[in-house]
């Protein structure tokens, strides 16, 4: 890339970068705290991702999600994954016409910008493949017809920890499109205090769009610009081969905890979540320490652990950090 293309990228983050803060600012004054959360969202977001949320009930992720497709002005849906949904529900289905004696597509809630699918494993096989096709492709197929998505498309789905119980475990394949998982835990107990101090039974207070949807797009556009080094590509893949083959990258105290390593959507995954996350800081370039800071929310739900690790309660974010801290930056 030469030197004046990047002057060219340095000039449009520098402009742009005052939006994307109002941006932020406008979300934080509805969503107390949380925030890595928050910069969560925007970072999968600006990469063109979906993005997967664990925490437990009650922690503002709806409200989080709904404020972050108000704040875009983006159409919006909310989808309640229960185990009696169909495909119909989510995708749309055709409906006969009397006086025309034909069928015409009635759209599901998935055609829409934003979505928010709740407890996403609560859903059988045939509800989850369906919106598999839709994270990935950007498309729902019905009526032997197939419909492309609105754009942006941006899924954020949930998973509750707890309560398992009448739940379908995730295919991997579904998991490892998500780019990012979030995990959100409570709030801080001035950050409590901070949140009934705005409630108190008032409704949450509207909200003006800061961008378009149309600017999303040429956001994302931007971001996928931004430089990445030769020896920053070589540290992240080193990093996603550190899962696979600990032994081989000197990690043999972790060779036996990890069953699989992260696919080459992590390797995917790395640049993309990093170059976002440096635009959002208002830099053109990315540096290994934005690479630290993304690893664990890119990898996470991608690496899959052994029996050993269970039995010794080794955790996966203690896992990826042993990796950060033992992978050198060269």
């Amino acid at each position: 890339m030469s030197k004046q293309m990047i002057e060219e990228i340095e000039k449009q983050i520098k402009s742009e970068k005052l939006l994307l803060d109002k941006l932020e600012t406008v979300f934080s004054s509805v969503i107390v705290g949380q925030d890595e959360f928050r910069l969560g969202l925007m970072t999968a977001l600006l990469c063109d991702g979906h993005v997967l949320i664990e925490g437990v009930p009650g922690l503002a992720k709806t409200l989080a999600a709904r404020t972050l497709s108000r704040c875009v002005k983006a159409s919006f849906s909310r989808l309640q994954f229960t185990p009696d949904l169909l495909p119909a529900d989510l995708t749309g289905t055709m409906i006969f016409q009397p006086d025309t004696s034909t069928f015409t597509a009635r759209k599901g809630p998935l055609f829409a910008q934003f979505i928010f699918a709740d407890e996403i494993n609560r859903a059988p096989a045939k509800v989850q493949s369906a919106l598999l096709e839709a994270m990935q492709e950007r498309q729902v197929t019905f009526g032997g017809k197939t419909y492309p998505l609105p754009s942006p498309f941006f899924v954020m789905a949930t998973q509750n920890p707890i309560e398992q119980e009448g739940t379908y475990p995730l295919p991997e394949a579904q998991v490892d499109r998500f780019i990012m998982k979030l995990k959100i835990d409570y709030p801080t107990a001035d950050e409590e205090i901070e949140i009934l101090r705005r409630t108190g039974g008032k409704p949450v207070p509207d909200i003006e769009p800061v961008i378009s949807t149309e600017k999303v797009i040429e956001l994302q556009r931007l971001s996928s610009r931004i430089v990445v080094e030769d020896s920053v590509l070589d540290y992240m893949v080193r990093l996603v081969s550190a899962t696979r083959y600990p032994r081989q990258a000197g990690l043999k105290d972790i060779d036996d905890f990890i069953s699989v390593g992260a696919s080459p959507r992590g390797s995917l995954g790395l640049p993309a979540a990093s170059r976002a996350r440096a635009f959002l800081y208002g830099s053109s370039f990315v540096s290994p320490s934005i690479v630290k800071e993304v690893a664990h929310d890119v990898l996470r739900h991608r690496i899959i652990l052994s029996f050993e690790a269970e039995a010794e309660e080794v955790g996966v974010e203690e896992i990826i950090e042993r990796i950060l801290n033992r992978i050198p930056v060269k």
